[in-house]
């Protein structure tokens, strides 16, 4: 797949970030991370990203990486895209994104370098060098210490023909039509803000009219039925889904930093898909708040 292809791709649909397994030990657990690929490939998503935030990428070692990607791609060819979750230092981020080339991966998604904070130049030289050690799409997901200008997008968008994709996990609005304006159909542009459906209609009035799901890991029909309420400007079930899921679903998720996480395997596993635990420094969910979430779930009714 050629980095047009994917941003063709990426332009339309829902996305997800599958969690990734662990067992009780804290290690990889391939079997059922296949079985859980195989359960959610056919609900519709456009893509799906491995290894990504929501799939702990953060806590993979060197060696689980390659392993990640490998079953992700070799499970779900012909069924759905798979795209790779890259990041941490640049060295490291070019060596998770060519051996996601080398494994079949369509594309990388490329998460922020992490705690350095840089100026704009840096980052730039930071995005420009991951492009250009692959040929295959890259999108660059704008979060935390990674936040890109529109001057700086510009400049990457000449330097490397394969950046096809803009993802935002900020939710600055004035800065979101900034870059749309400047730079208009170069890019695809996603939302990414942790729990994105609560944003979705907003960011698709932006332009925006694509964002990642991570509930989908749990309920993937609502999380279907929601984004095609948002593609359809059917704001009633949109409010509908809004109070009766998602706002209640946020007051637990807020309980605890990196709950976004949390959340979503503990939601897999109250569904029977059980990924294993989070790995710290992260932790699981309270048996209080899973019962609370449970309850949450049920009261969706068909998933």
């Amino acid at each position: 797949m050629n980095p047009q292809e994917l941003k063709q791709i990426v332009s339309s649909g829902l996305l997800s970030f599958p969690v990734t397994d662990f067992d009780e030990q804290g290690d990889f657990r391939p079997a059922s991370y296949a079985e859980r690929l195989r359960w959610l490939a056919p609900y519709g998503a456009s893509a799906l990203f491995a290894a990504g935030g929501t799939g702990e990428f953060f806590s993979l070692t060197g060696d689980e990486y390659p392993a990640v990607i490998k079953t992700a791609v070799d499970t779900c060819r012909g069924m759905v895209p798979i795209i790779a979750g890259a990041g941490g230092p640049t060295r490291f981020a070019i060596a998770c994104a060519k051996e996601a080339e080398r494994l079949g991966a369509h594309g990388v998604l490329l998460l922020p370098h992490y705690l350095t904070e840089a100026g704009q130049e840096g980052l730039i030289a930071h995005v420009e060098a991951v492009c250009k050690s692959v040929k295959f799409g890259v999108i660059v997901y704008n979060r935390n210490v990674c936040k890109l200008t529109p001057d700086s997008l510009a400049t990457l968008a000449d330097r490397c023909p394969n950046l096809i994709g803009f993802k935002d996990g900020v939710g600055d609005i004035e800065a979101m039509v900034a870059i749309y304006q400047r730079m208009g159909d170069r890019f695809s542009y996603l939302g990414g803000l942790p729990t994105a459906e609560v944003y979705a209609a907003a960011y698709k009035a932006l332009g925006t009219p694509v964002y990642s799901s991570a509930v989908f890991n749990f309920i993937p029909k609502t999380a279907m039925d929601f984004y095609r309420a948002v593609a359809s400007d059917d704001h009633e079930t949109q409010h509908r889904i809004l109070r009766d899921f998602f706002m209640p679903y946020l007051a637990i998720r807020n309980r605890t930093p990196g709950y976004a996480v949390s959340i979503v395997k503990a939601g897999a596993k109250l569904v029977g898909h059980d990924a294993g635990p989070v790995r710290p420094p992260l932790v699981d969910l309270k048996p209080e708040e899973l019962e609370r979430l449970a309850g949450l779930i049920n009261s969706m009714g068909s998933q």
